[in-house]
């Protein structure tokens, strides 16, 4: 990544309202992996990622910074709860899943990429496939003429409905066996592959049409053209010096007391999380991955425990802590309007596609982000969230109606808001429910 600190946030502030210590202390981290690429071999192995906690309540953007700095850079990127892994001796997801995981995606990500620069090469082996199966049947060769006709004709969509009898490799019913609770890590391993090449599924021909046959015949292609050997080992490499894990809900293992039932292996899981967090080396179904240098942000509300009560260890392994600040009215105000991805640009977008036009005059969108911070002081504290609860009550007869509105100019003024919202929020116990 060639963009400096700066330059990161300025592309989060973009997305994200607010939320300036955490998205410095994302962008510095991003930076010095580009630093330590420049480095020489014998320092660039002694330099680790230093790994983030975001400590917030939920709604003010702790996924969200970690998801868009690694679209920014186009990196090997995976979101995870911690609550979803068992200690190792449990039924469930060991944590070396998380590294399966992302591998899994990187290969996914950068095989979706070799597809589209070998996509018009595998299409002119498709045209000609389908030229093959189009001929008439006989013994005599056929003529470059008919080939070029038939060619011309496939280019000008004439022969997009005609049925072609084309071979066609069913899947094995194994997967059927294997999907059952607890069973994850088998798809994992790749044992499911192995044994998919030991006891291949059968050839089965269908007659179809040369549109369906054409994105059949594009994957078969596409696949003979890559190099999956190549794909492979660049996936890994990524994943090793780029990866991003973001292990959501930290606080939710860290509890000191000594509960039993779903809580028991709390502090077993950490355990777990240690190596693969300090550096270890994980088998996948790809080849051993190291994990030395991919980079942990865990996140967590920590309201009823605190970083101190994870054991030391783990601790000491994610030395940067940044704390998030609840959204207030004025954040809400923005986060209306300000983002690319607006929730008012999002509706109105909407909305557009039925010839509605929206208007949200300034005192408007005072008065709903007013609303959505009162309703998150008086209940519970879901930060951008609510703004989804108010937004979708606001404009439920709108939405409903819209197709058979004659007016198409709707404009939401405050005495709008309050007709629709008022009576929900005086009441507190229905606003519980609603809101």
């Amino acid at each position: 990544m060639k963009l400096t600190p700066s330059e990161i946030v300025a592309e989060l502030d973009k997305y994200i309202i607010g939320q300036k210590e955490a998205k410095k202390a994302v962008a510095i981290a991003m930076r010095n992996r580009y630093r330590r690429i420049s480095l020489p071999d014998e320092l660039k192995d002694e330099v680790c990622p230093k790994n983030i906690i975001m400590i917030g309540p939920t709604g003010v953007g702790k996924t969200e910074i970690s998801r868009r700095v690694s679209q920014l850079a186009d990196l090997p990127f995976l979101k995870v709860e911690a609550t979803k892994f068992t200690e190792v001796g449990y039924v469930g997801r060991d944590v070396e899943s998380m590294i399966r995981d992302l591998v899994n995606i990187t290969v996914n990500m950068i095989k979706a990429r070799e597809y589209e620069l070998t996509k018009d090469k595998a299409a002119s082996f498709v045209e000609e496939r389908l030229i093959s199966l189009l001929l008439p049947a006989g013994k005599q060769e056929p003529k470059e003429e008919t080939r070029e006709k038939i060619r011309q004709m496939l280019k000008r969509g004439e022969m997009e409905k005609r049925l072609i009898e084309i071979e066609s490799k069913e899947t094995p019913p194994m997967v059927e066996v294997f999907a059952m609770p607890g069973m994850e890590n088998i798809f994992d391993s790749g044992l499911f592959e192995s044994l998919s090449n030991i006891l291949p599924g059968k050839k089965k021909r269908k007659k179809i049409s040369v549109e369906e046959a054409r994105n059949i015949l594009l994957v078969e292609e596409t696949e003979k053209l890559i190099d999956h050997d190549k794909v492979v080992k660049e996936a890994i490499k990524k994943v090793e010096e780029e990866g991003i894990i973001f292990l959501d809900e930290l606080d939710k293992i860290c509890g000191n007391d000594k509960s039993y039932g779903p809580d028991i292996s709390r502090e077993g899981v950490q355990r777990d999380l240690l190596p693969i967090v300090e550096g270890s080396t994980v088998m996948t179904r790809y080849g051993p991955v190291k994990t030395n240098h991919i980079l942990f942000i865990a996140a967590g509300t920590f309201a009823s425990s605190k970083p101190s009560d994870l054991i030391p260890e783990l601790q000491g392994r994610f030395p940067i802590r940044v704390e998030l600040s609840s959204l207030k009215k004025e954040d809400f105000k923005l986060i209306l309007t300000m983002p690319k991805n607006a929730l008012i640009k999002q509706y109105k977008a909407l909305l557009e596609t039925e010839g509605i036009e929206l208007v949200f005059p300034e005192e408007a969108i005072d008065e709903m982000a007013g609303i959505t911070a009162l309703v998150n002081e008086r209940t519970e504290d879901i930060g951008a969230r609510r703004l989804y609860t108010i937004m979708e009550k606001l404009l439920e007869d709108i939405s409903f109606q819209a197709p058979n509105i004659a007016e198409k100019k709707v404009i939401i003024d405050p005495s709008y808001i309050r007709e629709k919202l008022e009576k929900i929020i005086e009441d507190k116990d229905l606003s519980q429910y609603i809101l």
